[in-house]
């Protein structure tokens, strides 16, 4: 045999070596944990801050700022770039490219807010800085006009920075908090200051927390533990006052709105009129079993009409806005669930309601924009192609109906998840797609057409050269026989059929979450990645009570929390001990938050079914929960008290036979820290045994780099006893 020959063959074993070595490499969970040191390693590539401004789009990559048309060439705008303008105005310099507004996505400039106080208004054609000014460096929840004005708050009040630099505080409130969200952040509410469209008035939220019961927040973290006290309205007890301020920038003056305080009222969904004369508020009773659109006069604050009332024997949830239409500011698009399934309505300003936009058994999951100069709506939606048939709660696309004959037309179609973000003049989109064998492709498509006009990124496989596990989905009926439910499956690579593994459901499981649908990988989560590759099964579904399957479906769990869910999860344990690789001695639970809560129920209610349980922030007791989530589900402790005690974990602690481990964060005020450790002293109380572990200074999720090591406890606790 030749000399090169042999070479060959050398060279050749060689590669198959290599080759073999790169796909038997491991994952770590810095790898496929967020917080990890390798984490972005491993993430599908996207294009960060994508955002359209003006004639353009915009992103970020390398500290450097790309601006370019639809069609036309990125040009790349450099901090040098920034420097040199901001200098031309006798201006800070920056360092690093920071977070970009885009506060009118039909003008040119954007807006560069750099650290917590230093804002730089950026005219992204002329390469022009257009003013640029500091504020308080304590400030927090900024808000900014179309027009230059900064509002913000410091402590419990507001500042308002004028045009000329002049900074007025607005509010003086010894006792009330002013300008921050209320109502625990629910029905979409996530800031507490909202300027007019014109820039001349600001409305704000002031809540009076006075009433509610102050609970300790314990900080180990100096060398005297210090305590601060949170306001948590638990549900059947007192809750919080709010009212509303209306601040005129040219009169110096605040009028409220005239509120209804004797009764016990949320206020979600502040909006604007286009005219900036109005504002409108849905407004909920403590039932929450009926709504009031409300209209009020911004100047004088007085009712000017209740425009309509929708109402529901269980909850009525409204969680956007409402939106005017464009160049016809007499009539707007509300989202609601009246039908079964939340669709877009229009009305008019005498609270008419003209038309239902778009109906099916089928959910409207976003509201878009307007196209076609207002005479259109873009929206993104479960609608199959066959807008008659039941909708696909796997997929969304985007479609667009026309306002005034009603036709839908779809934008994309297929398999997949679409995102998508409308520009300023309604054209085009940008459209983020990921399917279960695409990570992601980033497009801007045109809306008229449905035609793809130019493909952003393309992004690559984060996991080639791994060893995947297989990961599959299905339906199977819950104990009902007609109500599809649908699942996901991970199982190791390479999987040996015929020996007996162990496995683990994965379960959230309630209200506004879905976790199974056809983006990358049908959207598999790290942990289960990783899990399976220790050679676990990973078995997650999604039960009635979760999201995007209607109003009945997500409301069934009102006035009984965990019964259809445990039920469904049952139902999917059942179908996973019946494939022939699955050791049915061996079944494990894992979730967090309500999904710790389920965790914990399923181990006590079946205790003969799950071995193994780590149950994360869980929710032991519901009339220790807020009021306004907890008493849309479970009405209040005093109404629904058999419900309420049937749902408290610690009364069954008896029950608990297999290894338990639960995991809380000492700082947690959505979970209160007390839920665990009541269950602890009961556990203690009936002599069980359960192992605890807490984060000191954690808030409800675990985040930041010690995510991985969270992720570590959770697989070490399975590896050791399942």
């Amino acid at each position: 045999m030749s000399k090169k020959i042999v070479l060959s063959l050398v060279w050749a074993i060689i590669f198959c070596v290599l080759c073999m070595a790169q796909t038997n490499k491991q994952f770590t969970l810095n790898q496929l944990i967020p917080g990890g040191s390798e984490y972005r390693n491993f993430v599908a590539e996207n294009l960060n801050q994508l955002q359209w401004c003006g004639n353009y789009f915009i992103y970020v990559k390398n500290n450097d700022l790309y601006v370019s048309s639809t069609t036309g060439k990125a040009r790349k705008i450099t901090v040098s770039n920034i420097n040199e303008a901001l200098r031309t105005k006798r201006l800070d310099t920056i360092t690093t490219l920071p977070r970009i507004n885009v506060l009118d996505k039909s003008k040119n400039v954007i807006t560069l807010c750099s650290g917590k106080n230093y804002i730089i208004e950026f005219d992204i054609k002329l390469n022009e800085v257009i003013n640029g000014y500091k504020i308080n460096p304590d400030c927090q929840n900024v808000e900014l006009s179309t027009n230059g004005v900064v509002a913000y708050t410091i402590g419990n009040d507001i500042y308002v920075r004028l045009n000329d630099g002049e900074v007025i505080q607005i509010t003086d409130s010894e006792h009330e908090v002013c300008g921050r969200e209320v109502h625990q952040r629910e029905w979409g509410i996530n800031k507490g200051i909202f300027f007019s469209p014109d820039g001349t008035k600001l409305a704000f939220y002031i809540m009076d927390e006075s009433m509610v019961t102050q609970y300790p927040m314990v900080n180990t973290g100096s060398k005297i533990a210090q305590c601060t006290m949170l306001r948590y309205p638990m549900a059947g007890t007192l809750n919080h006052k709010v009212l509303v301020g209306v601040y005129d920038i040219i009169s110096d003056e605040i009028t409220h709105l005239d509120f209804d305080t004797k009764r016990d009222l949320f206020y979600t969904n502040i909006q604007w009129s286009p005219c900036s004369r109005y504002i409108y508020i849905e407004q909920l009773n403590r039932a929450q079993d009926t709504c009031n659109l409300v209209r009020y006069k911004a100047n004088g604050g007085e009712v000017d009409k209740v425009l309509l009332t929708q109402t529901n024997s269980r909850y009525v949830e409204p969680q956007t806005t409402i939106k005017f239409v464009p160049n016809n500011n007499n009539l707007f698009i509300r989202e609601s669930q009246a039908d079964g399934f939340n669709h877009l309505y229009l009305y008019n300003t005498d609270g008419q309601m003209i038309k239902q936009l778009t109906s099916g058994e089928w959910v409207v999951t976003a509201m878009l924009g307007f196209t076609d100069n207002g005479k259109a709506v873009l929206f993104q939606s479960t609608a199959t192609d066959n807008l008659q048939e039941q909708g696909d709660p796997f997929h969304t696309n985007i479609w667009k109906v026309n306002i005034n004959d009603g036709t839908i037309l779809p934008v994309t179609k297929g398999i997949g998840v679409n995102r998508a973000a409308l520009n300023g003049a309604g054209k085009y989109i940008i459209n983020r797609h990921s399917a279960p064998n695409t990570p992601g492709k980033t497009s801007i498509i045109d809306v008229n057409s449905g035609k793809t006009v130019r493909t952003l990124l393309n992004a690559k496989n984060p996991y080639q050269n791994y060893n995947m596990p297989n990961v599959s989905v299905g339906h199977i009926l819950a104990n009902d026989g007609k109500t599809k439910l649908y699942y996901r499956l991970v199982t190791p690579f390479n999987l040996d059929t015929t020996k007996k593994h162990p496995a683990i459901v994965y379960v959230y499981g309630g209200p506004h979450n879905q976790m199974i649908n056809a983006g990358f990988m049908y959207s598999v989560r790290g942990w289960d990645i990783y899990m399976a590759q220790q050679g676990y099964i990973v078995f997650t579904l999604d039960n009635r009570g979760s999201a995007n399957r209607g109003f009945n479906f997500e409301s069934i769990i009102h006035r009984c929390i965990g019964t259809h869910e445990m039920s469904d999860q049952v139902q999917g344990v059942q179908y996973l001990t019946s494939l022939p690789y699955v050791d049915q001695t061996r079944i494990g639970v894992h979730g967090w938050s309500y999904g710790g809560h389920l965790t914990i129920n399923l181990m006590l209610t079946y205790p003969n079914i799950f071995k193994v349980g780590v149950a994360g922030g869980p929710v032991i007791d519901w009339s220790l929960y807020e009021i306004m989530y907890g008493e849309r589900y479970m009405d209040t402790p005093q109404q629904n008290a058999e419900a309420y005690q049937a749902t408290n974990l610690s009364a069954r602690t008896q029950n608990l036979n297999g290894k338990l481990l639960i995991i809380h964060g000492t700082n947690d005020n959505v979970v209160l820290w007390q839920h665990s450790l009541n269950f602890i002293q009961q556990c203690i109380t009936n002599n069980k045994q359960v192992d605890y572990f807490v984060y000191p200074g954690h808030g409800h999720n675990v985040i930041g780099k010690d995510r991985p090591h969270l992720h570590e406890k959770i697989s070490n606790y399975f590896i050791q006893h399942l």
